[in-house]
């Protein structure tokens, strides 16, 4: 997986994740964590944390809203309260957050380094300077208001911090890492995400290194006084392509609220649907041992073992995986309660039976990723607007929930599918 993963608008938004979705993504995300872990090891999850695509669809998959700056704190939040019980066992560590824990960091991470033998006030100066780089060193307009770091009792650790620009209404996340980091204040990101919104002068690309000695002479040399001067009498000469910054794969993600054709790889979905009824409950019994889990769960099911599985291509489109646990604003659908709580209780169970040296579940759900993909080659199945219309159907019977509360009975409900 690629150090620069890419960039992505991110639209702002307010508001707050509501306690009975925080607690059920705090423990989807701990969950889903420790299956990573278990598959591909510590330092894979903190490669996918740096990586912003997987981010955006990791906090979209746990039903938080899949394309606003909403996901950064929440992802952040539920890793934090989720992974704290764990952090003993996992060798991880979830610091900071928005606001007024966001400046707690370095404590946090003191506190941190005392208990498991860190250098705890080295890796405290990294949070501060990670944060100076992107507030001072990138002026893109942007205002830190989020900063979360993740370390491994290693001391490997990945920064996620977020800005905003309310003139704009536009969010930009930055991903950092220390796999194969040299410098703080040469390219050091990992990525970045955010819309184009004019110039930006970074200083901390690589090509910036003879400028940012210069300006060291010239404030030596003259003072800031007559660099004033000599500043204003300068036309700034215009940019070459070779001194262009290069162009990263971004996502887009719109402002629109609802989830439309244009936002999800239909091939895919479709793959995913097709091995959930067809193959799901036939070839996969052991998932269904667990009381009340039927094709619906297996659905959600198979769209989180893509996120433990899947490789970063996979990630193109967060919008596909809002569809496994809906939106805490009904987009596209409400949470449906009871596929939630029941995807959690199969995870849990794979999950802790795999610590105990049996694999059978957790091997069967990477199983059903590998499925669905071999399928999505040739299935069909309902358009986007006809299944996000059958969900609304079956909201009720799901336990649908969202911010305005439950979902009604419709009045010409139909029978409902298996949860």
């Amino acid at each position: 997986m690629a150090n620069r993963a890419g960039s992505a608008d991110l639209p702002l938004h307010g508001g707050h994740v509501p306690p009975w979705l925080g607690v059920r993504t705090a423990s989807l995300g701990a969950v889903m964590s420790q299956a990573i872990i278990h598959h591909y090891g510590r330092d894979e999850l903190l490669r996918r944390l740096a990586h912003p695509f997987w981010f955006q669809s990791f906090g979209a998959v746990m039903g938080m809203d899949w394309h606003s700056s909403g996901i950064t704190t929440s992802v952040i939040g539920a890793l934090k309260r989720g992974l704290a019980p764990l952090s003993g066992e996992l060798g991880l560590h979830v610091c900071g957050g928005r606001g007024k824990q966001s400046r707690r960091t370095p404590d946090e991470l003191v506190a941190i380094g005392d208990r498991v033998g860190l250098d705890g006030a080295a890796l405290a100066r990294t949070s501060r300077l990670v944060a100076k780089v992107d507030s001072a060193a990138v002026q893109d307009g942007f205002d830190l208001y989020l900063h979360g770091f993740i370390v491994a009792d290693d001391g490997q650790w990945v920064v996620v911090q977020q800005g905003m620009n309310g003139a704009a209404r536009q969010a930009r996340r930055y991903h950092w890492s220390s796999e194969g980091l040299g410098s703080f204040v040469d390219a050091p990101h990992a990525a970045i995400e955010g819309r184009g919104g004019g110039e930006i002068v970074n200083l901390t690309d690589r090509r910036a290194a003879a400028s940012r000695d210069a300006q060291l002479d010239l404030l030596r040399d003259l003072g800031p006084d007559r660099i004033a001067r000599e500043a204003a009498a300068l036309e700034p000469p215009k940019p070459t392509a070779k001194d262009d910054q290069p162009m990263l794969p971004h996502l887009v993600l719109p402002g629109h609220h609802d989830v439309r054709p244009a936002d999800v790889m239909i091939r895919r979905l479709h793959g995913t649907l097709a091995a959930a009824a067809e193959n799901g409950p036939a070839d996969f019994p052991e998932l269904l041992l667990v009381p009340g889990v039927g094709a619906r769960t297996v659905r959600s099911l198979a769209m989180v073992a893509e996120i433990i599985h899947g490789a970063p291509c996979r990630f193109a489109d967060p919008a596909r995986f809002s569809l496994a646990h809906g939106g805490k604003d009904r987009h596209p659908y409400p949470v449906p309660i009871k596929v939630f709580d029941r995807t959690i209780a199969v995870m849990k169970d794979a999950v802790g039976k795999a610590k105990l040296g049996n694999e059978e579940k957790l091997a069967a759900i990477r199983r059903l990723d590998a499925q669905a993909r071999a399928m999505e080659r040739h299935a069909t199945g309902l358009t986007l607007p006809d299944f996000v219309a059958e969900e609304f159907r079956n909201a009720h019977d799901y336990g649908g929930r969202s911010v305005f509360g439950w979902e009604p009975p419709v009045a010409d409900e139909r029978a409902a599918g298996s949860v």
